[in-house]
Order: structure tokens, then sequence, then C-alpha cells
């Protein structure tokens, strides 16, 4: 059996420390989700970390509400504002400290139910 350097082994558990912080920070990116209603509410996009729309909902008679110029601005709109929230969530996630996010992925766990 080989016995690793002290130095070695602690650079090693610091990158493996690293990858688990980092694929950590990926899922959070992943579960970004935005969701902000159109001005007249009847129009919602869902917007992901990366500003791609993932969904749009229109309520039932909306475009019957709306005409075609219309129609687009309260899409456009709410796409917009979903996108900023989005980008929001995105930076708080880029910024947080490393150490917060560890203490409350702690606290996810221990607050899950068995």
């Amino acid at each position: 059996m080989s016995d690793i350097h002290p130095e070695v082994q602690a650079a090693l558990d610091a990158a493996r420390d690293l990858r688990h912080r980092i694929a950590d920070m990926r899922e959070r990116i992943d579960a970004i989700r935005a969701r902000r209603p159109s001005p007249s509410g009847m129009v919602i996009p869902e917007v992901d970390a990366m500003g791609r729309l993932t969904a749009l909902y229109l309520a039932p008679g909306t475009a019957d509400h709306f005409d075609s110029p219309e129609l687009v601005t309260e899409i456009m709109a709410s796409i917009r504002e979903s996108t900023a929230d989005a980008e929001r969530q995105y930076r708080v996630v880029m910024s947080a400290d490393p150490s917060d996010l560890d203490r409350k992925a702690e606290d996810e766990q221990t607050a899950a139910p068995a």
C-alpha cells in the first residue's frame, strides 16, 4: 500500500470539495425558473436561468381578449419581466458565499422528511 503525502491528500480533498460545490451550484442554476405575469395577468411565461422560454401559459379567452399587436405586447412584456427575474435569481446564486450554500444545503437536508 502506498502512502499519499498529506499535502497531496489535502489537494485531492480540496479538488473533490470543489467538484461538489460546482455540482451543487449547477443544480441550483438548473432549478431556476421565473414566471412573471403580463400586465393583464393573462399571459405567464416560464424562463430558465439562461433566458430560454420553457413554457407559456395563456389564460382561456386571451386570444379573444386582445388583437394581434396587443397580444404580442402582452407576451413580450411578460417574457422580458420573467427573463429579468431569472437573471436576478442567477446573480444571487452566483454571488452567494459558498459557505452559505453549504449551510443552506445542510438545513434543507435536516428539514427534509424521512
